[in-house]
């Protein structure tokens, strides 16, 4: 079996997620990483967009999900996402999404938190 990997890099939402009301009050720009490891099929030698993963339906289907329902943490916003996108697309086998938030709210300076989850199909 042929696979192959598509990367969606950097992707980045406004949302309302996390523990804290000032979270869902003031929202704040969430990013997030999808690497999707695809079954080959017919995709490979088709050369049709008809036969992979869309990367642009999948960036949609990513902002649905990060732009919808509130979550209290990352690392469920990131299972829903990882299982939308194989939902949509059946031929994934495994999705890795990472969701960095660079306003979390701890006591000093940091870059960003980030939690990554991988979804087997």
């Amino acid at each position: 079996m042929t696979t192959y990997t598509i990367t969606l890099q950097n992707c980045a939402f406004f949302a309302r997620h996390g523990v804290h009301d000032e979270e869902e009050f003031l929202g704040q720009r969430f990013f997030v990483d999808a690497e999707l490891d695809v079954v080959a099929g017919e995709a490979l030698e088709s050369d049709s967009i008809n036969d992979t993963v869309n990367y642009g339906i999948a960036f949609t289907v990513i902002e649905q999900i990060v732009t919808g329902k509130r979550r209290y943490l990352i690392e469920s916003l990131a299972l829903d996402i990882a299982k939308g996108l194989s939902e949509t697309f059946p031929q994934i086998r495994r999705a890795k999404i990472t969701v960095r938030k660079p306003n979390a709210p701890v006591p000093g300076v940091l870059d960003f938190v980030q939690v990554s989850v991988e979804h087997f199909a």
